[in-house]
């Protein structure tokens, strides 16, 4: 055998040693990758299932999903009840100025519509190759890898997650598998939230109830509907209140009150009830969101550049009638109604309804003690205080005849006099005090009397003479109402007078309104257009208007003829 050749004998063995421990070194590493990713799902797992809120528990989901497969990009679009666009897109990765260059936030088109129709998981290498794809609007950042998985919630898809850009590589099968599980696990997070969210929802709203029933039994039913719109507009998430009230004789509904932006605009206006989308609650039993017109803006609505928010409305009925209907409303970007707000508004409403009958009952009753009470006092005036004087004027006529001609006898008569000007000025007390109504001259004068004299030391006297409430009616009590509330009002703020007094007359066929102060007087350079106005009145109707003014006080006297009723007259045959 040559010295130069050797026997090689193959290293066999140690290369076999070492593939094996190259392939234990691989599997080890990918058992640690998937314990490492199992921990990330169980860690993004436990973050989605902690009682938390539903706005709360959707950006948590998203932001767990980009964690776990580590994209650049991920959002969760919410579908809308009617299963053909995403209501709301919760995104994470892109900043608040970024989307606001972008603009409107994605509806459900293109690739996010495809996993709306046929929710099944889609993964992606390049979006922009996809026929389904439908673009990007300006400034939208580049997007190339893609994995869209849906969430159900109770077997039906709740949502759809979608994530883009993988940073290291493409989504892989079990980065599918990953964000699947989550989902799942999402789902029951997002309908014990929902349920939470229910129940906080209702116990807001019953809370409020509660509040706004003891507030409307304690208070004035003038200021119900005010207080009814207050309380619904301090609750979250309403940026808009009108209470519409319906009018019996008619088709169409007044905005007693309103909270938001345009409240003041709203407030007394009148729309009719075919034509606004409240119009159809009338007749409904309870609360329902309603949609936006179809053509022109609703006043029921908030519009904000060309789109509407949602609005629900809900009516305000009790057994015994219907008042009308509330309407609440949110800004277009906002969030629907949930059930449970619709549900509770409409409870609430119904609350408020049943506190406004046993509030309106109350003020009855207390009407009706009120007038009870007047009439015992109308009683006890006419049959004691005003029977005493009387005794105590004829005491002193017979004490006056018995008296010479003098000062005694002088002083005595004025007393007289008093007496009788005292006992005209209770016998309108009574008659204000035993009838209320509101519609006669007398009643409509006493109320000017008390509206424009509020600041002054001493009250005006008053008198009435005659059958005014039966002669003095219609556009000629308007007319002497009017009258008699410029007199009074120069009197009291221009005449600075102490003492004022105002009569109404029926004499010889005409009605005489007049109004004395003891003031400064009108003066010359005061100015007279009321007064002149005054005059045109007067000779309007065949009277005169007669001033009489000094330093020491003015007497102004409005006189015209009292209208031929004897046309009002049947014949009795």
């Amino acid at each position: 055998m040559p010295a130069d050749e050797r026997i090689v004998f193959p290293d066999s063995p140690r290369l076999e040693l070492d593939n094996a421990l190259n392939g234990l070194l691989r599997q080890a590493e990918k058992v640690r990758h998937t314990q490492e990713r199992l921990r990330a799902l169980l860690g993004a797992t436990q973050s989605v299932v902690e009682e938390i809120d539903l706005a709360t528990l959707l950006r948590r989901i998203v932001e767990a999903a980009v964690a776990l497969v580590d994209a650049e990009y991920g959002a969760l679009g919410v579908i809308a009840p009617e299963r053909d666009r995403l209501e709301e897109f919760i995104y994470v990765g892109l900043d608040e100025a970024d989307a606001a260059r972008i603009g409107r936030l994605p509806e459900g088109h293109g690739l996010l519509g495809a996993v709306i129709r046929d929710p099944q998981a889609i993964r992606l290498t390049e979006m922009s190759s996809d026929p389904r794809a439908a673009g990007f609007p300006a400034h939208h950042p580049s997007m190339t890898t893609f994995l869209g998985v849906p969430v159900r919630v109770r077997n039906e898809v709740f949502g759809n997650l979608y994530l883009t850009n993988r940073r290291h590589g493409e989504f892989t099968d079990e980065d599918e598998r990953l964000i699947s599980a989550l989902a799942t696990t999402a789902g029951f997070a997002i309908d014990n939230a929902r349920l939470l969210d229910a129940a906080r929802t209702r116990e807001r709203w019953m809370t409020s109830a509660a509040e706004l029933s003891s507030a409307l039994l304690s208070s004035p039913t003038a200021t119900a509907f005010d207080l009814i719109a207050g309380r619904i507009f301090e609750l979250p998430g309403i940026d808009k209140v009108t209470v519409l009230l319906v009018d019996d004789d008619s088709d169409e509904l007044r905005i007693a009150a309103a909270r938001g932006a345009d409240e003041a605009e709203l407030r007394g206006a009148v729309l009719s009830a075919d034509a606004v989308c409240a119009g159809g609650s009338l007749t409904d039993d309870g609360a329902r969101a309603i949609a936006a017109p179809t053509t022109g803006a609703s006043p029921l609505h908030i519009t904000a550049d060309g789109e509407t928010g949602p609005a629900l409305a809900a009516p305000m009925r009790t057994k015994a009638r219907l008042w009308g209907v509330v309407c609440l409303a949110r800004e277009p970007k906002a969030r629907r109604f949930s059930r449970a707000e619709i549900d509770s508004a409409g409870d609430f409403v119904s609350r408020a309804g049943i506190a406004l009958e046993l509030a309106v009952a109350r003020e009855e009753a207390q009407r009706a003690m009120l007038a009870d009470d007047r009439s015992r006092i109308a009683r006890d005036l006419h049959d004691h205080v005003i029977q005493q004087l009387f005794g105590t004027g004829l005491t002193l006529q017979s004490v006056a005849a018995s008296l010479p001609a003098g000062s005694e006898a002088d002083r005595v008569s004025d007393s007289i006099d008093q007496l009788d000007d005292a006992i005209s000025q209770i016998r309108t007390v009574v008659f204000a005090l035993s009838r209320r109504e509101e519609t006669t001259v007398r009643h409509q004068i006493i109320d000017v009397v008390a509206a424009v004299s509020g600041s002054m030391k001493r009250p005006p006297a008053i008198r009435f003479t005659g059958p005014v409430d039966h002669l003095i009616v219609d556009d000629l009590a308007t007319e002497v109402v009017g009258v008699a509330r410029e007199l009074l009002s120069n009197a009291v703020r221009h005449a600075h007078a102490d003492r004022v007094s105002v009569e109404l007359a029926i004499e010889d066929g005409s009605a005489a309104l007049t109004v004395e102060d003891d003031g400064i007087g009108i003066g010359t350079t005061s100015r007279r257009s009321g007064l002149d106005n005054l005059d045109h009145k007067a000779r309007r109707r065949g009277g005169v208007f007669l001033l009489d003014s000094s330093s020491t006080g003015t007497a102004a006297t409005w006189r015209v003829p009292l209208p031929d009723r004897r046309h009002d007259r049947k014949d009795i045959t």
